[in-house]
């Protein structure tokens, strides 16, 4: 039944434009608008993930979007450097973003 569509994942926030801001100019991903308010995430190999706003929005406690980079640590500069924070973790493979 699955096998043939594309799954995706989904998530809430609780303030659109402020996520558009985050995903769109700080991290540079190339977001469009989706139905409903939504906004529409591009990912490797042709998926897509969906934000959608949601008042109450909590965030999660188990869903995590994941992005690889080649250098964890030039990643965490330039967040930094667009005046993000990031939690550091230091671990067996060295700093985790």
């Amino acid at each position: 039944m699955l096998n043939i569509s594309k799954a995706f994942s989904s998530f809430s926030v609780n303030d659109i434009q402020k996520a558009r801001e985050f995903y769109g100019k700080t991290l540079g991903l190339e977001l469009s608008s989706g139905p409903e308010g939504t906004l529409v995430v591009p990912l490797s190999g042709g998926t897509k993930a969906l934000m959608y706003p949601k008042p109450n929005h909590q965030p999660a406690t188990f869903t995590v979007l994941n992005f690889p980079v080649d250098n964890v640590d030039k990643a965490v500069d330039e967040l930094s450097q667009r005046g993000e924070s990031t939690l550091t973790i230091s671990s067996a493979w060295g700093r985790v973003g």
